[in-house]
């Protein structure tokens, strides 16, 4: 080490967002910066400390050993920064500021962007970010403040709440029921088209619920987004499985089986630990908790075992109709 007095926050928070996300560029990009000031800035680190932070690899950049140590502390640092910033921003009873919330794209599109308002009236100096993600976003690493997953996400320093559960059913549009006819039971499905996701482009297993109810569908179409999925199924491509709030007010869809098939996913809120009782984090949390708990949608009782009969009585047809 040459001179520790002379290490500096900047490029500590520097090394912090390239060691996150694995790259010159990334660092770049969440900082606002250009590489070359990035590049610098580690340079200047590593030289103040007497040792190589990164190895620089072609797919980018890894940590080293002695940089993995250095990140737990700089983590410590962050949070204490953190903290303070926090603190002297809420002295006043007032609460502002900018909240990013990340979910999937589904729920955030057709279900919580148009709840918003509401919080806005309760809070006209906060905004909200609304990050749309098909994979887990980290409020570990600082990529959201609020995380609004389908399953309860590991990882500590993580404080996360259950707020509620959806049911999914299967819906088509009547141009393909009448084509096709409508089924009858869980045996049915297999002279069916379905519309799904991209099964090497999911992320998250949590979305793999067309599984839970027919194992290896005839897929008619593919999307990476839920939203085209709806729509291809609106316009007769096939069956699709979808949310119970995301069908809300479509004319388009008709319900297919909902009365013997369903199956469903949890909604949880998560937060990290530094963040958990700030003024802003705590209004949206609050405003979510509020929103799901009012709305039956979102609090579904999954308790009658439907999907779990009616694969149990469909299995021997099913098996038979395969061959």
């Amino acid at each position: 080490m040459n001179d520790f007095n002379s290490l500096d926050w900047d490029d500590l928070k520097v090394f912090l967002h390239a060691a996150r996300g694995g790259s010159l560029g990334s660092a770049a990009r969440r900082l606002k910066v250009d590489q070359s000031t990035i590049s610098r800035k580690i340079a200047h680190l590593e030289c103040t400390l007497g040792t190589a932070l990164f190895e620089r690899l072609p797919s980018g950049l890894r940590v080293t050993e002695i940089g993995d140590r250095l990140l737990c502390h700089t983590e410590r640092i962050e949070s204490a920064v953190i903290a303070m910033r926090e603190d002297v921003q809420c002295g006043s009873s007032r609460t502002a500021g900018r909240v990013r919330l990340a979910t999937m794209e589904g729920i955030a599109s057709l279900y919580l962007a148009s709840h918003f308002s509401r919080l806005y009236r309760q809070h006209p100096n906060l905004t909200v970010e609304l990050l749309t993600s098909p994979q887990t976003v980290s409020v570990n690493r600082r990529e959201a403040d609020l995380f609004l997953s389908f399953f309860r996400p590991r990882g500590q320093g993580m404080v996360s709440e259950r707020l509620g559960c959806f049911e999914l059913g299967l819906y088509a549009s009547q141009d393909y029921l009448d084509r096709n006819g409508i089924p009858g039971s869980a045996a049915d499905l297999v002279q069916h088209s379905f519309v799904t996701y991209i099964d090497d482009l999911i992320q998250l297993d949590s979305v793999r619920w067309l599984d839970d109810i027919i194992k290896t569908p005839t897929v008619s179409f593919h999307s990476n987004s839920m939203i085209a999925q709806m729509n291809a199924a609106a316009g007769g491509l096939g069956l699709v499985l979808l949310p119970s709030f995301a069908t809300k007010g479509r004319n388009d869809l008709v319900p297919v089986l909902h009365d013997r098939m369903s199956t469903a996913r949890e909604l949880w809120i998560n937060v990290h630990t530094d963040l958990q009782f700030v003024p802003r984090i705590r209004a949206v949390s609050s405003f979510l908790k509020a929103t799901f708990k009012a709305d039956q949608i979102m609090q579904a009782d999954t308790s009658g075992g439907k999907l779990l009969n009616a694969l149990l009585e469909a299995e021997p047809a099913i098996s038979a109709a395969r061959g």
